[in-house]
């Protein structure tokens, strides 16, 4: 199956919801059968207070299922008791976004998620294990620190065959 990530930011939630209808009817018209996974950044952007924002998820889940939605994604939950509440306050798949607060996958699995995202979090440490390479390269010039954890381009090559 193929997944589409969509996301409401700092818009209001009507805004995706005419989003997804949309996606969906073309899907439709098309033939095509693409799972559509809405998140939601109430948490990330702060889009609601603290101690309302679990609610406030759980309200737009409802609005993004009505508009054709198959997943929701409340990225930056990491709160257990916000996750449970998430799971339990909507019929659609929940899925998380790892970070470093966050539960263990098996524990998340206990609640009910059905997905956890890396997100950019992989993307973000390697960056910063660059940056720290980098500058230790610049600072003393040892060539040993920064050859040492390289992956030669056939592997690398490789990983993109899958």
């Amino acid at each position: 199956m193929k997944y589409l990530n969509i996301e409401d930011a700092d818009l209001p939630p009507e805004n995706l919801v005419a989003r997804i209808k949309a996606i969906r009817a073309s899907l439709k018209r098309e033939g095509l059968d693409i799972f559509i996974n809405a998140r939601t950044d109430v948490y990330l952007r702060g889009l609601a207070p603290e101690g309302q924002r679990a609610a406030e998820c759980i309200r737009r889940a409802g609005l993004y299922e009505e508009a054709g939605a198959d997943g929701i994604f409340p990225a930056g939950m990491t709160d257990m008791g916000d996750i449970a509440a998430m799971v339990k306050g909507t019929r659609l798949p929940v899925n998380i976004m790892a970070r470093p607060t966050l539960a263990p996958a098996a524990e998340l699995e206990k609640l009910g998620v059905r997905r956890i995202t890396a997100g950019s979090a992989i993307s973000e440490a390697m960056y910063a294990h660059a940056a720290r390479l980098a500058g230790g390269f610049l600072k003393d010039g040892l060539s040993a620190p920064v050859t040492a954890e390289s992956m030669p381009y056939p592997q690398v090559n490789g990983l993109m065959k899958a």
